[in-house]
């Protein structure tokens, strides 16, 4: 997966990871291992192509044996990173979209989240805030456009208890009911080019950004290659997935399941 051009200020992070790394003489593997990743992660991250999250440097600080360095090079290099506005992170693009196209294969589109939905998954009342805000652009005047495909095996896993997930159903109804939102549910289906769930937010100028999920956090991308790449997978999987009233009624039955 091609990333933008390393910025300064992912080199200089990137440095700080690998120099620390070396002072205590491990490979890239064995951190990788540690904090279970993939080697080309860490890889990533040194070389300044990709920007890990802050609970990632801390989780590499106690790997390393490096107090909190890496959480102060974090907050030193990345907080405040100078890209371009549209790039400086995907909610940021999110939130200044006018398209959003997303693909769940895991759980609900956090967009479309109930509280105690969303409470299960998250680590922290803060990050829980933060959600909920991202939430309120679906409701603004003049909101995106939010097309969502999500897995039918999203509606079958438990998060929370059933309460919960009844809820969580409901909500997603009553969202679907709103002109801005389309939403369809996939049928379990092998999709080649598809490895896991992934957002593309298209901004009034048509400029375009892909973000990935990836345990550690995800990796976001500009590269036309990456977007042509996303964009028609995601044509494919609208293509194969249930009709508008057919997911509809899936979601309806899930609700009845999460009922009974």
């Amino acid at each position: 997966m091609a990333k933008r051009k390393p910025s300064p200020a992912l080199k200089a992070f990137g440095a700080e990871v690998r120099r620390l790394r070396e002072d205590v003489g491990i490979t890239r593997t064995e951190l990788a291992n540690r904090v279970a990743v993939t080697p080309s992660y860490i890889s990533q991250i040194e070389s300044g192509n990709t920007r890990c999250r802050k609970d990632f440097a801390q989780r590499m600080d106690q790997a390393l044996g490096a107090g909190d360095q890496l959480t102060q090079a974090w907050t030193k290099h990345l907080r405040s990173a100078s890209y371009p506005k549209f790039f400086a992170d995907y909610t940021e693009a999110e939130a200044s979209a006018e398209l959003l196209r997303a693909y769940e294969a895991t759980f609900v589109v956090g967009l479309l989240q109930t509280m105690e939905y969303a409470r299960v998954l998250l680590p922290s009342e803060a990050d829980l805030d933060g959600r909920l805000h991202r939430q309120q652009i679906l409701t603004r005047d003049a909101p995106p456009r939010l097309v969502v495909v999500m897995e039918e095996t999203v509606l079958m896993r438990e998060v929370g208890n059933r309460d919960v997930m009844r809820e969580q159903c409901a909500h997603l109804l009553r969202m679907s009911e709103q002109e801005n939102i389309t939403m369809q549910i996939a049928p379990i289906a092998y999709n080649r080019g598809v490895s896991g769930s992934f957002n593309i937010a298209t901004q009034p100028t048509r400029d375009e950004l892909v973000y990935l999920e990836t345990s550690p956090g995800g990796v976001t991308s500009d590269d036309p290659r990456d977007i042509l790449h996303v964009i028609g997978a995601f044509a494919e999987l609208q293509a194969n997935a249930m009709s508008f009233g057919d997911s509809r009624d899936f979601i309806r039955k899930a609700m009845d399941r999460w009922t009974m």
